[in-house]
């Protein structure tokens, strides 16, 4: 296990590397953003390290020269005086919910260290080999001679580039990692409590921290609490349903996680476009269409499934800017409209020369200026989609991926009682928002009987809410997210994406990914909405300042303390912030070869046993990322098929070597693998006959050996 200095030493590195990416872009922001800066300073400069050092990675250049930008910035701002104590004072808040949301999530991690199960050791594996050997695309440590581009590794990249700027071992970064995000996307959230609300902004956060109905039930029902998490996201058979408390504490580092501050970031922006985009000085929007085109350039290279909802959300968004933006240069609705046909008529009257206004507008500053398109009404529709491919054009030339195979129709939709333990939280407080549109107009209940007659009622529920809040419809950002959300529960109920996971699980990752995206946006809008009724039902009351802080460093402290104390431990192993502690007493032989593995230098590659996925097998190419002929096959196959038939030979030839020395060294020519590993896993899944294989021993330790063919360079080792 790593020592208590060097994990202490890695989490401040860690920090510091944050601390100076969010400060450095601060006041740059300001101007741009305003009141909002600091935090969207947060995700903004991750995000934006992130694409530099890719391309770093893509140039085959060292990635700690995408600090460079950054330190250019802090002295620039230094040399302005951009900073002071009571500036930086000001915005204390922002960077205490920060530093509690870290230090929360690290003592989770801190009890649950280890990459032992679920999808850790790939998630470990993948981290690995970016820091490894950090280019573009990364190298697939579990398919030899493969890279990542077969599957959306963007958020790995930007784990392992913090990673190698801060100097922390891979084993330690893994469990940074969530700690990171889970600030990132806690900042963000509060942040957009702040567009949304007047008071009970804090209320937002709770989209992190509660869990869904099932978790109740099962309680109620008397699971044993260590079945209480993933029985409750299991709920819908054949399918995942993870909310992100969950995710959280479950710890996989795995891309619908890491993604999560990225999606928050896009829902803030698109937000504050909605709100402030009239107001905005030119460079401010600008500054909006930049930062809106990174978060959303970079959700298909982070979690490709967020960008299949994000994409037509923002045209809607987009739309709505450009409504809200021109509204008031149309024509004013007079006092009274009487009739349905009075007030459709006004609404087409309204669309028509609000069309026409924006379209004289835009075609005089093409004119004019083309470069000034910003400054018009449909500037952020325009230009944030072609900008967010933009940014990322050599990503898509270099993927070559499986994808999504079409849309399917789902025919056996969710039960209603699975979908109310689900959902039902929300769907709760946006009946009780909308309790008087129900009551003045019950008649649209009606819509929803043929859905419900067809089989869908669950579908049939939460169309309801859906109905009431499209009938009063107006750009309310609070409802706008609360419709998104609803729109994507539905669409599960009837549609599903194809992939190659069989008839059983067809829906699972369909319903596992959508409604992630789903459960921010309804618990974004939802705990908004629950402010805005407490806010008309509870009377302001006037706190002193001091007293305010008291409370708020109580509440921080236990917070922080909760994992310490409480039974969130998910596997029984040392309290560590290494990944790797566990394996120094349950596998020591693997823990020593891993720690002389990890200190090689060089291009090299591995023989190790596979036994199928999600066991301990494959662990070496896990723990080290140094590639490894195959590694966890059905992951490979998903994503890569197997139209060159390599799904059987390449296990087929792993056994080869083990168990027929004359074709050894040939077969790990084949895959150019330069060091065959033999321990405790390799002799149990094979018959392990290499004394007359054309080999030698590099190490020999514990009950491990290692070799390498005899032609290669054995000092290297």
């Amino acid at each position: 296990m790593l020592g208590a200095d060097i994990q202490v030493l890695s989490v401040i590195s860690w920090l510091l590397i944050l601390t100076l990416l969010q400060l450095s872009l601060w006041p740059y922001l300001k101007k741009a953003i305003g009141d909002l800066a600091f935090p969207v300073a947060f995700p903004a400069s991750v995000l934006l390290f992130t694409i530099i050092s890719w391309y770093c990675g893509l140039a085959r250049v060292p990635v700690f020269i995408a600090l460079v930008p950054f330190i250019l910035l802090l002295l620039v701002a230094l040399y302005r005086r951009e900073y002071s104590w009571n500036g930086l004072k000001g915005e204390g808040k922002w960077e205490f919910l920060f530093l509690v949301c870290f230090l929360f999530m690290l003592n989770v991690r801190f009890v649950n260290p280890s990459a032992s199960f679920a999808e850790k050791f790939m998630d470990h594996g993948f981290i690995a080999s970016v820091m490894r050997d950090p280019v573009v695309p990364p190298f697939d440590p579990w398919f030899s001679g493969g890279y990542m581009n077969v599957y959306y590794y963007l958020g790995y990249w930007a784990i392992g580039a913090l990673g190698v700027v801060s100097g922390a071992p891979s084993n330690v970064v893994f469990n940074l990692a969530l700690p990171t995000v889970f600030a990132l996307s806690a900042v963000t959230m509060y942040a957009l409590g702040h567009l949304l609300l007047e008071r009970f902004r804090w209320l937002l956060l709770a989209t992190f921290l509660i869990v869904n109905p099932s978790f109740l039930y099962e309680a109620v029902r008397g699971t044993a609490a260590g079945s209480l998490f993933w029985n409750s996201t299991r709920t819908i058979p054949n399918a995942i349903n993870e909310f992100p408390l969950f995710s959280l504490l479950w710890g996989d580092v795995h891309p619908h996680l890491i993604g999560m501050f990225n999606q928050v970031f896009f829902i803030f922006l698109l937000v504050f476009s909605l709100k402030r985009w009239g107001s905005l000085p030119n460079h401010g929007r600008w500054c909006v269409i930049g930062l809106s085109a990174l978060s959303l350039g970079a959700m298909p290279l982070i979690n490709t499934w967020d960008i299949l909802l994000y994409a037509p959300f923002m045209v809607v968004v987009g739309v709505l800017v450009w409504h809200v933006t021109v509204h008031q240069r149309g024509i004013q609705a007079p006092d009274r409209i009487s009739g349905v046909a009075g007030r459709l008529s006004f609404r087409v009257r309204s669309a028509r020369t609000c069309i026409v206004n924006a379209t004289r507008e835009c075609i005089s500053v093409l004119r004019k200026s083309p470069g000034n398109i910003a400054d018009t009404p449909l500037g952020f529709l325009f230009l944030v989609p072609p900008l967010a491919v933009l940014l990322w054009v050599p990503f898509y030339f270099q993927l070559n991926t499986q994808g999504i195979q079409g849309i399917g129709f789902v025919v056996s939709p969710t039960g209603l009682p699975d979908f109310l333990l689900v959902h039902g939280i929300f769907l709760l407080v946006f009946i009780a928002y909308l309790w008087r549109d129900i009551i003045k107009r019950p008649w649209l209940i009606l819509l929803v009987i043929p859905f419900a007659v067809a089989g869908y009622l669950s579908a049939a529920v939460a169309l309801v809410p859906l109905i009431y809040l499209v009938a009063r419809w107006r750009p309310d950002p609070v409802e706008i997210l609360a419709i998104a959300g609803l729109v994507i529960i539905i669409f599960c109920e009837f549609f599903y994406l194809k992939d190659n996971m069989g008839d059983v699980y067809y829906r699972m990752n369909t319903v596992f990914k959508f409604y992630f995206a789903a459960w921010l946006l309804l618990g974004a809008s939802g705990f908004a909405m629950l402010g805005l009724m407490l806010a008309r039902w509870v009377r302001p009351r006037s706190i002193p300042l001091h007293a305010r802080r008291i409370l708020a460093l109580v509440l921080a402290v236990g917070f922080i303390l909760i994992p310490l104390v409480a039974p969130v431990t998910m596997f029984e192993g040392p309290r560590s912030l290494d990944a790797l502690a566990y394996i120094d007493t349950s596998h020591p032989g693997d823990a020593a070869a891993v720690a002389w593995l990890r200190s090689l230098p060089g291009n090299i590659s591995i023989v190790e046993a596979e036994s199928g996925d999600y066991t301990y097998y494959s662990r070496i190419s896990s723990f080290t990322g140094i590639p490894t002929i195959i590694g966890w096959p059905f992951h490979e196959f998903m994503w890569r098929g197997d139209t060159s038939g390599w799904y059987g030979t390449r296990m087929n030839d792993v056994r080869s070597i083990y168990e027929k020395p004359k074709e050894t060294v040939a077969l790990m020519k084949k895959y150019n693998a330069t060091l065959l590993y033999v321990g405790d896993s390799e002799r149990s899944r094979y018959h392990v006959d290499l004394d007359s294989a054309d080999i030698m021993p590099v190490y020999d330790h514990e009950g491990v050996k290692i070799y390498t063919p005899r032609s290669v360079n054995y000092r290297a080792f």
